[in-house]
């Protein structure tokens, strides 16, 4: 970016926005310079915290003028490097759009801003005894607007969806610095191109989320968790996929293989047994059904080879079993120096196979890869444990990743089910895709940001979008 250029645009904000609104000195900038991804990293002319649409809408002219990118971020929860800052880019935090401006009992709704932590809109919903379900393993700590930008999933997917299926309504800020309002309350609306989810799980390169309309459920009456062990990974498929044959929806069916096992016992301490594979699974609903299923599920796991099923004690214990599972990738990251979660989903048909290859993965290029993930909906997070530092180390990790992906392509998988595509993922992105279809998504973004302003370099390479220019 031009230097005279970058000085006036800052010049510019400082007349837009309050003291502390505006970060230009490189030690305050560094920390929004990566999220959660491993090794992905940028730097920033500057970081700015709107707090209404109307300045983001400012601060999004302001840029266009000067011909500056925005790369929006919420908390830098992402594990795809999303929300890494491009050169002379400037970031748009989120984290002070932090207001739950409305919760309609009527209409089972919420609006809220982007910066809001989703834990927060769940337990904000149940004071109204209703129930927001999208749960990612950040919750407490991730904001909304990210969740919406990539289309979060959770440890609830399998029974209640993802992101995308609770928002109603969304109010973006596109690349000319235009406010637009998306959706409604309308359980029923069909009227046009649904625009408001070309937006969701665009990872920041259509526009701006400024609000968002939430739809919420009622809350589950009752709830009840399992927990089952297994002597091989094989043994913990097979009761996955009897548990959905026999036509039950757990709200949660997640799993842990021996390595992230062994890491969360350490790191959590909550008594897990030592064992090849283990499965986490809950139902919810009414008192009666939840009873029954229940039971139908700790029958399954006993039939399909479980060592041992063991129900939580009480709501403690069955919280203190979620924990656990949630803090998986904490606990790996402690055993070396860098950790890449990764995220590739497949047909539950094909999971048995999936996890095998992983672990052959591994073995093949002698790194150390660590298996959890939402078991239920084929969402799976090979984790590599291992250290950037070590070059060639790094490069055999390159080599499993493309492995795994191009198999999971294979089984009629997809290379992300929640993390989004960022910078991580941009490269395999086309084995996805057929030609056409490919062309068409570049299409959708030129026609939404023909100057390529908003978050470049994300989800296509940059030199692919600027030779499509000449």
């Amino acid at each position: 970016m031009n230097q005279r250029k970058s000085v006036t645009l800052i010049d510019e904000l400082r007349t837009l926005l309050a003291p502390g609104l505006l970060l230009t000195e490189l030690s305050d900038i560094r920390p929004y310079g990566f999220d959660g991804t491993a090794g992905l990293k940028g730097e920033a002319t500057a970081v700015v915290f709107p707090a209404t649409a109307e300045a983001v809408s400012k601060i999004v002219k302001l840029c266009a003028a000067h011909n500056t990118p925005i790369v929006t971020r919420g908390t830098g929860t992402g594990l795809s490097g999303g929300s890494t800052p491009s050169e002379g880019c400037i970031v748009l935090c989120t984290v002070e759009m932090n207001r739950i401006l409305e919760t309609d009992t009527k209409n089972l709704t919420m609006l809220v801003e982007p910066g809001v932590v989703t834990q927060d809109i769940d337990e904000a919903a149940a004071a109204q005894n209703l129930f927001y379900p999208p749960d990612p393993s950040s919750m407490k700590i991730s904001t909304i607007g990210g969740n919406v930008a990539n289309n979060s999933g959770g440890l609830r997917g399998l029974k209640y969806g993802v992101t995308r299926d609770y928002v109603m309504g969304l109010e973006v800020v596109t690349a000319d610095g235009t406010v637009q309002w998306l959706g409604s309350k309308c359980v029923k609306d069909v009227a046009g191109y649904s625009l408001r989810d070309v937006f969701i799980g665009s990872e920041g390169t259509l526009g701006i989320i400024t609000k968002i309309l939430i739809k919420l459920i009622p809350r589950p009456k009752a709830k009840a968790t399992l927990l089952a062990t297994y002597p091989s990974m094989r043994e913990a498929a097979e009761t996955v996929s009897a548990i959905i044959a026999a036509q039950i929806i757990p709200c949660t069916l997640e799993f842990l293989d021996r390595k992230t096992i062994r890491c969360v016992e350490d790191f959590a301490q909550v008594g897990l047994p030592d064992c090849e594979a283990l499965l986490f699974m809950e139902t919810d609903g009414h008192p009666t059904v939840v009873a029954e299923e229940i039971e139908a599920m700790e029958r399954i796991a006993r039939e399909c080879g479980a060592n041992d099923v063991t129900r939580a004690r009480d709501d403690l214990h069955a919280i203190q079993l979620a924990t656990a599972r949630r803090s998986a990738f904490s606990a790996l990251a402690r055993i070396r120096p860098t950790t890449i979660l990764e995220d590739a989903t497949v047909p539950r048909s094909e999971l048995a196979k999936m996890v095998a290859f992983i672990e052959a993965t591994g073995k093949k290029y002698e790194l150390e890869i660590a298996t959890f993930g939402h078991m239920g909906d084929g969402n799976l997070h090979p984790t590599f444990l291992t250290d950037e530092r070590d070059h060639e180390e790094m490069e055999r990790v390159e080599l499993a990743m493309k492995a795994i992906f191009d198999f999971t392509i294979e089984l009629g998988g997809t290379i992300t089910g929640e993390h989004g595509v960022g910078l991580a993922k941009r490269k395999f992105l086309p084995t996805q895709f057929d030609p056409g279809s490919y062309a068409l998504l570049r299409k959708v973004k030129r026609a939404l940001d023909p100057n390529n302003l908003l978050n470049p370099g994300k989800i296509f390479e940059l030199d692919e979008y600027d030779a499509e220019q000449e």
